[in-house]
């Protein structure tokens, strides 16, 4: 089939990346597939759901680390307000905790982005039909990893500790009293097996539960 020939009906995609080069080639790459059309492009995650509101993608494929709000955070809300937009989420570091974020928020799939743009278009394919699309390593290292311990609130608490806000600052920006937030912090380094609160989040964040 020549390159410019379409179905009349084609998948329309919407493609989330914020790194220039990648964004370009990519968008270039799933073009030339016969049967898939890119039919909106965005670099940051707030822009995402209106965007998909306005364009009504069939598939949005999301960089898992996006600036503003993170595919992750996306996606749950792709889930509720745009609920015929399958979601793939593409990632570069493969965090065991994503996997399961991302599932939790109705992903279709979890991929990584150096995979081959036809295993890519494959996917985009059988997430239309309803399928599942996970890669096989990253699975393999979230079974192997297991849930996060960190319970909701502990991982609220850690995200607010980011920029090395004082226990004042975190209870005021969560609502939350001092000693809550004392209990949670000292919880998330126990669970955590660290010895302080900065290793603590460190170790959220490389294990994909933040």
């Amino acid at each position: 089939m020549p390159r410019d020939h379409r179905p009349a009906k084609s998948i329309r995609v919407l493609l989330a990346e914020d790194q220039g080069m990648t964004h370009g080639a990519l968008a270039l790459l799933l073009g030339m597939e016969p049967d898939i059309t890119v039919v909106a492009q965005v670099s940051a995650g707030e822009a995402i759901v209106d965007v998909a509101l306005t364009h009504r993608p069939d598939v949005a494929l999301l960089d898992v680390e996006l600036p503003g709000r993170s595919g992750l955070d996306v996606a749950a809300d792709l889930r509720d307000q745009a609920p015929d937009c399958r979601v793939l989420l593409l990632t570069t570091h493969g965090r065991p905790g994503h996997l399961r974020r991302a599932m939790d928020a109705g992903a279709a799939g979890f991929l990584v982005k150096d995979a081959p743009v036809e295993e890519l278009a494959t996917a985009i394919r059988r997430a239309l039909t309803g399928e599942t699309v996970i890669d096989p390593a990253l699975a393999a290292t979230a079974l192997d990893a297991g849930p996060s311990p960190l319970t909701p609130q502990e991982c609220d608490v850690l995200r607010a500790s980011v920029d090395g806000a004082t226990i004042t600052d975190i209870a005021a920006r969560l609502h939350l009293s001092e000693p809550t937030v004392r209990d949670c912090l000292s919880s998330a380094v126990a669970k955590t097996g660290t010895r302080e609160r900065t290793e603590a989040l460190r170790q959220a964040l490389r294990q994909g539960w933040l």
